[in-house]
């Protein structure tokens, strides 16, 4: 089964938000997850990280990207994301293993109300870099709605 996508209600200005479902192999053994970046989501993956053991109440994000790209995957438990592009927001609940979230440049990305014992999966298009973030959601409110 191939990777597919599904644009979700059309949050990304530059390049849309989506949620693909990833390739999965399922037998009485179990269940494989496979993420073929260029395939899936169509960028290389430079870095990868993971969020694990968070406490309840837990917030994470915070921040929009101006040029990277991400997949962030729920593979264990899940956690609430909410995106948005300084004109559409939208809220996902991720919960299984199965399916990621595309999130382009200049997107505010928030994760919430994670499960006991869930993990986030973070593919990213690029190496850490302070400069390519916006931390502060005014500024980058300014920034994303004067982008064409």
């Amino acid at each position: 089964m191939a990777a597919s996508t599904t644009t979700e209600g059309n949050v990304g200005r530059i390049k849309a938000c989506r949620l693909i479902t990833l390739e999965q192999h399922n037998d009485e053994r179990g269940s494989l997850s496979v993420v073929e970046p260029e395939n899936a989501v169509g960028f290389t993956v430079r870095r990868v990280y993971y969020l694990h053991d968070l406490q309840a109440g837990t917030w994470r994000g915070g921040h929009a990207h101006r040029s990277l790209e991400q997949l962030i995957i729920a593979v264990h438990g899940s956690f609430r994301l909410t995106i948005d592009d300084g004109f559409r927001r939208t809220d996902h609940l991720l919960d299984r293993p199965g399916i990621g979230m595309y999130i382009g440049p200049m997107v505010w990305r928030d994760l919430s109300e994670f499960s006991p014992g869930a993990v986030c999966l973070v593919l990213a298009s690029g190496h850490y870099d302070e400069s390519d973030y916006h931390r502060d959601y005014d500024e980058f409110l300014r920034a994303g709605r004067s982008h064409p």
